[in-house]
């Protein structure tokens, strides 16, 4: 059994909420955040909807963090600059947020580690600076030469909260936030650094990836424009591809013999991540390669398939990729399936891309800890394959000892995670 990793701190941003308890509170209503984009031109675009964090008050968010243990990284912060890009901005506020909940400002531990889920969040900003290079050469933004490297949101965040250990990007597309969490406890249990963060900024979309993913069939964009709260609709026969969505997010993690000792809360324990490759370019899931990693992260935890009480699963709202989920989870579970309970957050959120994988993390967490688990929303028509319980009728009571929560990502990326609640 490898070390056990205790998650010591959590912060989420998304278009329902930006603190834990208001994210779940929205999570166990069941309200949409997908809307038309405001922060996206789609008058020449196909796709017309999102979950849109274009409108949020980053400013307001760091002034929060001016008073007690974090004041000194909203100054750091602050100092980085009027012009750090979006997306950077919103990752250092999670990052902020995550280790104030961890209460690790009033002692950093020393070599304290840092890894970003994902690398290109920088699309839309970069598009922008390249049209206004075809209109004025002179005017693009001054740091985009910094800004647009991959270390540039790992080495902004561990400006801002005083991190000396290492620092890197994880990029494995949908499944980063998974293999940035695994990397962390690699980096832990190694002894190379006492704490760990795990970060992750939104996609700042631009016209151009939004209709690139429309012309492979990737995205929803026929059907749901005019109602784009119905749009995100995993394991529904009427799904037609994922809802892009912003969203980031930031868990803190230590060894959980170190964290017992500091005093620390602890909200869970990171079980195990296993990660897997089809050895497959094409976007085409693979039943064969999720059902291996789902096991492997089983086995690594040294945990019993009969063992798991719930599953937050991918779950994208794309005809192949729920199907093949589905499939996955019925090989490996079998007929304990059946006492299992599975729903899907991107029902509510879209797809957050690289940080999906981390804020439905939390969400799983979150549930664990209360005891009850979040609906999956715009279940009209189940897909046959399905004949498992997706909490499709609301809010359910369910007590979770141990959960499971999958991560895919384009180009034949898999990864699993167990996670472990902290008093069972």
């Amino acid at each position: 059994m490898p070390e056990r990793i205790a998650i010591t701190g959590m912060a989420v941003n998304t278009p329902l909420a930006d603190s834990l308890d208001a994210f779940l509170a929205a999570l166990y209503a069941g309200r949409s955040a997908i809307t038309r984009w405001k922060s996206v031109a789609t008058d020449r675009i196909y796709c017309k909807i999102g979950g849109d964090l274009g409108g949020y008050d980053a400013a307001a968010k760091r002034r929060s963090f001016e008073a007690g243990a974090s004041a000194e990284a909203a100054r750091k912060l602050k100092r980085l600059g009027p012009k750090l890009p979006w997306s950077t901005e919103l990752a250092a506020l999670v990052a902020i947020d995550a280790w104030n909940d961890a209460g690790l400002f009033a002692s950093v531990p020393a070599l304290s580690a840092l890894f970003v889920a994902g690398h290109n969040f920088l699309s839309g900003y970069q598009l922008e600076n390249a049209e206004q290079f075809r209109e004025e050469p002179d005017y693009i933004a001054a740091a985009y030469g910094l800004h647009s490297l991959d270390s540039h949101q790992a080495s902004a965040i561990a400006s801002v909260l005083g991190l000396e250990g290492t620092i890197a990007t994880v990029g494995a597309a949908c499944a980063s936030g998974n293999l940035a969490l695994r990397q962390a406890c690699h980096e832990l249990r190694a002894g190379e650094a006492k704490a760990a963060i795990v970060a992750c900024g939104p996609m700042h979309y631009g016209a151009l990836d939004l209709h690139a993913m429309a012309l492979l069939g990737a995205i929803s964009y026929r059907s749901f424009n005019d109602a784009p709260e119905r749009a995100s609709r995993p394991f529904d026969r009427a799904r037609e591809g994922f809802v892009p969505a912003h969203a980031a997010a930031a868990i803190v993690l230590e060894p959980h013999a170190a964290a017992k000792a500091r005093g620390a809360r602890i909200y869970a324990t990171l079980a195990s991540v296993a990660a897997g490759s089809d050895a497959n370019a094409a976007l085409d899931p693979s039943v064969a390669g999720q059902t291996s990693v789902i096991r492997r992260a089983l086995d690594l935890a040294g945990v019993a398939p009969e063992a798991v009480d719930y599953v937050n699963a991918h779950a994208t709202s794309t005809q192949d990729g729920d199907r093949s989920e589905a499939l996955a989870l019925k090989q490996v579970f079998g007929n304990a399936l059946a006492k299992i309970k599975v729903n899907a957050t991107k029902s509510m959120l879209g797809h957050g891309v690289w940080s999906a994988a981390l804020v439905e993390t939390v969400a799983t967490v979150l549930q664990m800890r209360a005891g009850a688990l979040h609906p999956t929303i715009n279940l009209q028509h189940v897909d046959p394959v399905v004949d498992f319980d997706l909490c499709a009728s609301g809010r359910v009571t369910h007590p979770v000892r141990t959960a499971l929560k999958t991560a895919f990502g384009f180009g034949g990326i898999n990864s699993a995670s167990v996670i472990v609640r902290e008093d069972a």
